[in-house]
């Protein structure tokens, strides 16, 4: 499998639900399975088949979680000198020359990206478009929505 690309922020994000859901989800649900052994008849008994429902969620995200960090290339942005073009992890304030209203975004990985937040993946239309500009560049791209026109008013590598 190939290396798939991981802000380190994103890597500590990971790394930190791993942790959570070895050290507590899993022995939480573990001593909620012994509990509902011990109501009886398991054929009939919806909190241990919940319980067990539960575990298997849980052992399911920790092999997904342990996959993804051990293909992942985790990049440090503030290491990198780009010389003020658009890389992996940088920060962009984007200018909508329809709208006239600025939209920043950080360019992430594919399970980091989260449009709410403000981070989209290196692979989305407008991550492909920006990558290698610079500061003070017009992009246009074709969006779900139609043609759209940014200029890139700045770069930054947090």
């Amino acid at each position: 499998m190939s290396k798939v690309p991981l802000t380190s922020k994103g890597a500590e994000m990971l790394r930190a639900e791993l942790t959570d859901l070895k050290g507590v989800q899993r022995p939480q649900v573990i001593q909620a399975i012994a509990e509902a052994r011990e109501h009886g008849d398991l054929k009939e008994n919806a909190e241990y088949h919940a319980a067990r429902e539960q575990q298997s969620f849980i052992e399911g995200r920790i092999k997904e979680i342990e996959g993804k960090l051990s293909h992942a290339q985790i990049i440090d942005v503030t290491q990198m000198n780009a010389g003020g073009k658009v890389i992996f992890g940088a920060t962009v304030d984007l200018l909508d020359m329809e709208t006239d209203e600025s939209v920043t975004y950080r360019i992430v990985g594919d399970d980091e990206a989260d449009i709410k937040q403000g981070l989209i993946s290196f692979s989305s239309p407008l991550a492909r478009a920006i990558i290698g500009k610079t500061e003070g560049d017009d992009v246009e791209f074709q969006s779900p929505g139609g043609l759209r026109e940014y200029e890139i008013e700045a770069v930054r590598y947090v």
